[in-house]
């Protein structure tokens, strides 16, 4: 597993986030594989020169997410995560779509709702 964090970021991404996005888009590419073992919080903190705390808020971002499960004495593994992460966005889906329809909106402005607030969690402008 190789990550770069650049803690003088100029975008302002925080190093949590980075570890997060990175640890996800390498498991999720197969760069790490399911069952992959990722090393301690402790010893990743070390590795990167953060704090622990950090790297703790990124795996715990992680397990959210699905993608990653801690077993106890076994660490921390990449997880099947797709099957979850998949789940839990159509779970999500769902009850943004109950909602919205409770509230009255038109499909089309549901529809208008999420296109902007994908663009704005991935940086796209249109």
């Amino acid at each position: 597993m190789t990550l770069k964090i650049d803690i003088e970021d100029g975008t302002g991404v925080a190093p949590y986030e980075q570890v997060r996005a990175q640890i996800s888009e390498q498991a999720r590419a197969g760069v790490l594989p399911v069952g992959y073992r990722l090393p301690t919080v402790r010893g990743l903190a070390e590795e990167l020169g953060l704090a622990a705390n950090t790297v703790a808020k990124a795996y715990r971002a992680l397990e959210a997410d699905g993608v990653i499960e801690t077993r106890g004495r076994n660490g921390t593994l990449v997880a099947a995560a797709g099957s979850a992460a998949d789940r839990t966005a159509a779970s999500d889906a769902q009850a943004y779509a109950e909602r919205v329809r409770r509230l009255g909106l038109s499909e089309a402005a549901a529809l208008a709702a999420v296109r902007d607030a994908l663009r704005a969690a991935y940086g796209e402008s249109g």
